[in-house]
Formats: structure tokens, sequence, C-alpha cells
């Protein structure tokens, strides 16, 4: 989810904590259980920070280790060793208990996601995403702040909370059945579709499919359970040129080809350098593939400049790039 969402999460089981009777009977762990709520409900995505350094490491890395099985386990006892010094009254159990849910719950929420995460590592490294939940939606975001403003004007936290929560929890299976006619929609649109990725959209009945065949790459948008096929693409593989094998080498192509499930590729000459692209299928916006990967190499096939990440126009990429014009 989006960060806006997890804080409003963060207050919403601050509020919920007050149901807990140890929590409420003293000032110290009602305090410090918000806190670390709210602290919790953040920390996954300290990995944020890695866009500072570069898209390579931010795509490779983001919900990664950070959100992973020992990162659930461990955040909470990172968060009560920073904060408990400062609520020795409070206690320890119940305040490891609110924290531990936050964490629980900011990594949870995340997997129903179509950027999804890698949550079950170190079991497995495979991305987790159910693709149910946009990443930020307007309803789940709405109650939360409703919820807020009655506790602000004076309505129990806990209670109040207790009821949006049951709420979002019919939303989530709504959409899950949503999801599922969909996906039955486009099975009858397209019979032969081995993998149907889905994402959804910030509107309710809108989504976006990239569907794969034997034989074609397909692009498509779904409303309700009518669904437009606005790309067909051959599904080709990617051969084993000189240059393709080196641009794999290449840093951004490697955390591209890591994170995407579905693309396609291009290879350009040119009369001193070649120019390998990777178009992430599942992200169509205005008939525009803004998710893409991009090495250009010199007439030896050494790599000269790299690009991964969201580009909207030719004239930003080229600036990426900064190194070869076309």
């Amino acid at each position: 989810m989006d960060t806006g969402t997890h804080v409003v999460m963060g207050f919403a089981l601050g509020g919920l904590a007050t149901l807990d009777p140890v929590v409420a009977e003293t000032t110290a762990t009602s305090q410090s259980v918000l806190i670390a709520a709210i602290i919790g409900s953040q920390i996954p995505d300290i990995d944020t920070i890695l866009k500072l350094k570069n898209n390579a490491v931010y795509i490779r890395n983001h919900r990664g280790a950070t959100h992973s099985i020992p990162a659930v386990l461990l955040w909470p006892l990172v968060i009560l060793a920073c904060l408990y010094p400062f609520y020795p009254e409070a206690n320890l159990f119940h305040l490891w208990i609110w924290t531990f849910l936050a964490v629980f719950l900011h990594v949870f929420v995340d997997i129903f996601n179509a950027y999804g995460t890698q949550a079950i590592r170190p079991i497995s490294s495979k991305w987790v995403a159910l693709g149910i939940i946009n990443t930020f939606d307007p309803i789940i975001f709405g109650l939360h702040v409703i919820g807020l403003i009655l506790w602000g004007i004076g309505f129990d936290p806990g209670y109040t909370f207790l009821v949006i929560y049951a709420i979002l929890v019919c939303y989530y299976l709504l959409r899950v059945l949503t999801q599922r006619a969909v996906k039955s929609a486009v099975r009858r649109k397209i019979p032969d579709a081995e993998k149907i990725i889905i994402s959804p959209t910030i509107r309710f009945f809108q989504w976006r499919l990239a569907v794969i065949t034997k034989e074609h790459f397909y692009v498509a948008r779904a409303y309700k359970n009518s669904i437009a096929i606005f790309d067909k693409y051959k599904r080709i593989k990617v051969p084993s040129l000189p240059m393709i094998e080196e641009a794999k080498k290449d840093k951004n192509l490697a955390a591209f080809l890591s994170f995407s499930p579905v693309y396609r590729w291009e290879i350009k000459e040119y009369e001193e350098h070649y120019e390998v692209k990777f178009i992430d299928l599942r992200y169509r916006s205005n008939g525009h593939y803004p998710f893409v990967a991009i090495v250009q190499l010199d007439s030896e096939h050494n790599i000269v400049s790299s690009y991964t990440g969201w580009i909207f126009s030719e004239e930003a990429l080229r600036k990426k790039l900064e190194i070869i014009p076309d």
C-alpha cells in the first residue's frame, strides 16, 4: 500500500488496541502501543531509501528482505528496544504483541497489491503479488480517515475501528470475488490463456491485464466483466545473441528481469551502437508502456549506458541515458 494508507492504518491499530484491557489500564502502555503501531506500520518500507542510490538496487530490493519472515519477527524487537526505555512502566508483552501486529499487517496488505512482496523469504524468493487491491485504494484509505475523524470527535476508537475492520474484511472478500469474475471473463475471451496477470486500478471495476498464451502476449483492460484487448504481440523467445547476452550482465536489465513476469524485447542497430530494450507489459497507460529497461552497447558489444525504471516519453529516456543519442 501507499505510505499514507500505512500511516492511517498505524493510527487505526493503535485505536483498536484500546480494546485490550492491559493496554487500556495504563497511560504508559497505551501511549507506547500507539507510537509503536505507527512506527511498525511504516518500518518495512525503510528500504525506500534505496531509491536514492539507483533504480536497479531499488527494484531488486524494495519489499524484499525488509518484508521477509525474519524481518517481520525482528522489526518489533528493534522498535521495542528503541521505545521501551522511554516507557519502562509499559507492559512489555502487550507492547510487543501490538507492534508485531502492526508490522505483520503492513506486509500482509502489501501482498494484495500487483507489486507484491517477497514475504516468504527465506523459504522462497518468489514475489507474492495477488493483484487484488490497488497500491492506493480510496475506499480503504477513506474508511480509515472516517474512523480517525470519529475518534477525534469522541467515539470509542476500539469499537470504531473494530467495525471498520469488519467492513474491510468484507471489502477484501468482495475484491477477491470480483477478480475471480474478471479471470473467468478473460478465459472466455482468450480460451488458450496460460497465465493471467491482473493489476487493479484506482477504479473499482477497472483492471489492467497481461495475458500469456503459447503463441502470444495480450494486453487488455477489464471493466466489470467486459474485456477490451488493446495490443497483441507474438511471443518470441529472447535470442542468444552476443549483444543480448552482454546486456543481461548489466545491473539495470538484470534488476528488470528479476522483477518483471511478462515483457517483450527489441533490438535496434545504429551505425555505431546497439540498443537492447525490454518492455514490461503490465502497465500500459494511454497507449504507452512506461516501465522499461534499456541497454546501449557499442559496436564491440561493450555496455556504455543503461537505465531501468518508469519513463513516459522518449525525450526523458534519452536524458536518462545521456551518453549515446539516436
